[in-house]
């Protein structure tokens, strides 16, 4: 069976946390950045939680145990119990466990998350590639405290012939300084190092995946992210619905150029989005319109944005190119120009120029 390629963000007329059981939330860049709260994100996720919402936090960093988060959590006005958090490292430990005998050694390269999930699993952590009977390697973020001798250690094990495997493959991790070096840019250090490719359990593949239907028993689940190559992707390989927030890595450009398996449902601001619907685009004249915006894809190479006021000529704006008198909101025209970009690029990434478009909404 063929899937369909989305060509534009979905409608909902309900309010995402009412049509929804279980909101499985990416952490980094959609509840906090650097340890604080995003803004919005306590409240929204409170409302929901009391209108009945199911919430669980699914993350890719490994770095700290699901107690570890949870605590974090409540220390930001978010109660969370350890069990409504699952992480990388749940899921590479049960893709090891699944491959090992019971009881073996593995490697770990990382923090304190992979070897409580290891143990966990009935595997016995270690420090050194010299262990005796070495069964694996393990490597996941090991925050910006990690010596490099342990990259120089994963080398040594995975060179003899060790199998290797990855928390996650997220190139960078946003913070409250900004985005800095990922899981992902210490795997491309050992695997400059020894050749190998390693077997990966994160977002966006299956393992991550199943270990959070596993844990969380979600029925009609929602996907919340802030990137597009793990949190998006993650749903679309589960078939299954994404929100895409705006408050972490992915920006309006990037999500314009998307690629199909890159395409959320929804997107929005923030964590408010759960408390909402979502409005219709719907075709209009040779473009798309949403809530007082139409967008068309200009056979010039540009993306062009118009206000129902305007003539919608090509380079017909304003002399200020501010967002209209009306107060439209800029979110509706971000959503009117994905569905022309998604659509002139069918099954590819959309090369329009949307620079002028993109200003005009302060995105």
């Amino acid at each position: 069976m063929t899937r369909q390629i989305r060509t534009s963000p979905a409608a909902c007329d309900q309010s995402l946390h009412q049509a929804y059981d279980t909101a499985l939330l990416d952490l980094d860049g959609v509840v906090y950045a650097g340890g604080r709260a995003i803004g919005h994100a306590v409240e929204s996720l409170a409302a929901a939680r009391a209108d009945g919402m199911h919430l669980a936090y699914v993350t890719n960093n490994a770095l700290r145990t699901p107690e570890a988060v949870a605590e974090h959590l409540g220390e930001l006005g978010i109660p969370t119990e350890a069990a409504e958090v699952i992480t990388s490292a749940q899921a590479v430990a049960r893709l090891i466990a699944e491959q090992v005998e019971p009881g073996s050694k593995v490697l770990v390269i990382g923090g304190e998350g992979l070897r409580v999930a290891l143990r966990e699993r009935g595997l016995v952590p270690v420090e050194s590639a010299d262990e005796e009977g070495l069964a694996a390697v393990v490597q996941g973020y090991g925050g910006p405290d990690l010596a490099w001798g342990r990259f120089a250690e994963a080398s040594y094990a995975i060179n003899r012939g060790v199998p290797w495997y990855a928390s996650n493959t997220d190139l960078t991790i946003p913070g409250a300084r900004g985005i800095a070096p990922g899981n992902g840019a210490a795997v491309e250090v050992v695997r400059i190092a020894t050749g190998a490719e390693p077997q990966v359990a994160g977002k966006p593949l299956p393992p991550m995946h199943r270990e959070t239907v596993l844990r969380t028993g979600a029925k009609r689940p929602l996907v919340v992210g802030d990137r597009l190559d793990t949190d998006i992707e993650g749903a679309f390989n589960g078939e299954v619905d994404s929100l895409l927030v705006l408050t972490g890595v992915t920006d309006a450009e990037q999500l314009l150029r998307a690629e199909p398996r890159h395409r959320p449902t929804y997107v929005d601001r923030d964590l408010r989005g759960l408390l909402a619907g979502q409005p219709e685009v719907v075709p209009a004249a040779e473009g798309f319109r949403c809530g007082g915006w139409t967008a068309v894809a200009l056979n010039s190479g540009v993306l062009e944005l118009c206000e129902d006021d305007e003539t919608g000529a090509d380079g017909a704006y304003g002399a200020d190119g501010a967002v209209g008198e009306a107060g439209r909101d800029p979110l509706d025209g971000l959503r009117a120009l994905c569905a022309a970009a998604w659509t002139a690029a069918a099954e590819g990434a959309c090369e329009l120029d949307a620079a002028k478009a993109l200003a005009r909404l302060g995105l």
